[in-house]
């Protein structure tokens, strides 16, 4: 199960893909980006943004900083311009990074309650469980947006955790 081992590690991993993808996806138009191509959230850009939502979401529970962001409908609404975008994602994966570097080794125990829009009612479940979460809906969409890009003819770095160039491990 996750611990701060975890955390740093997958947190390592949000930099390398972030970074990745965001340098491929600049390779493209904004109409390339924002093209709908048949993904659960459309386009390239509004899976980037429910990402940057998602991360947000989990964060600020895990943290316990209220947020005021909006709900999964308005998730892919983060993106007004995309070199702004490119910043805030930047911005957010060092928070996440810190929050990694930072976390007791305590925190991992016990259990985490929230309300939840997505089913409509309150929740409660392990924190072990839910920081799995939070990298798994990471991963799960880079991949859509990996294969949008490789659809749309651009070319994605590697991928794979074992060649993460070691300036991320080394972090």
């Amino acid at each position: 199960m996750p611990n701060k081992e975890y955390v740093l590690t997958m947190a390592k991993y949000n930099l390398w893909q972030n970074q990745n993808l965001l340098e491929t996806a600049d390779t493209l138009t904004a109409a390339d980006r924002e093209k709908d191509r048949g993904a659960f959230f459309g386009s390239i850009q509004n899976t980037f943004s429910h990402i940057l939502w998602g991360d947000t979401v989990w964060l600020s529970r895990f943290t316990d900083t209220p947020i005021s962001i909006g709900g999964i409908p308005e998730s892919t609404d983060l993106i007004e311009n995309w070199g702004d975008f490119k910043n805030k994602r930047q911005s957010f994966d060092a928070q996440i990074f810190q929050w990694a570097k930072e976390v007791s080794t305590d925190w991992f125990e016990g259990d985490l309650s929230w309300f939840s829009g997505a089913v409509g009612r309150d929740v409660t479940k392990p924190k072990k469980l839910l920081v799995i979460q939070l990298f798994n809906h990471q991963t799960h969409h880079r991949g859509q947006i990996h294969a949008m890009l490789t659809a749309a003819g651009a070319k994605p770095g590697h991928t794979d955790v074992p060649f993460m160039p070691e300036t991320y491990l080394n972090m």
